[in-house]
């Protein structure tokens, strides 16, 4: 297996998150979220804008590994302000282009930052999935997650919490 270089995300790495979100959605959420709903979650320009306020803001953590300098993957985290508490983060998002799915780099990345949660003090991690993405499901298992009971509807589609402690 080839290995990915994984840094900080910085001002100025906009294009690169949209890029890798938008595209990575597209492939991921096809068949899961109705089609307006996927294309509205999906436009470059919207994205990149998010990306730039976020950025700005510093409030969430975000990752990014490249393979062989190409950008392939991201993650975002934060403390979780709602459901679990001050000593749990919340990961956000971690997306990863179709064309290298299966091949480790989602670990390498979802590893990393577990360990940076860990060693900032959090002691247990919460997320959010489509409870369609039976191949998410499968990842964040496979990493020692395990569904709760909590759920949510976004984008007309139930989403299912998953947590695990650090």
């Amino acid at each position: 297996m080839e290995h990915m270089e994984i840094r900080n995300a910085e001002k100025g790495d906009e294009e690169i998150l949209a890029w890798v979100q938008t595209e990575s959605w597209k492939a991921a959420f096809f068949g899961i979220l109705p089609e307006n709903e996927l294309e509205k979650a999906t436009c470059f320009v919207k994205v990149k804008e998010m990306y730039r306020k976020i950025l700005g803001e510093g409030i969430v953590k975000i990752k990014i590994g490249f393979i062989e300098e190409i950008p392939h993957c991201i993650a975002g985290w934060r403390q979780n302000y709602n459901q679990k508490g001050a000593q749990t983060a919340e990961l956000i998002c971690i997306h990863s282009m179709q064309t290298h799915w299966g091949q480790g780099f989602g670990s390498q990345m979802i590893k990393e930052i577990l360990q940076n949660m860990k060693e900032e003090g959090y002691a247990e991690v919460m997320l959010w999935v489509f409870g369609e993405n039976s191949r998410a499901r499968r990842f964040y298992e496979k990493h020692g997650f395990h569904q709760n009971q909590a759920s949510k509807v976004i984008h007309g589609i139930t989403e299912m919490m998953y947590s695990r402690t650090l």
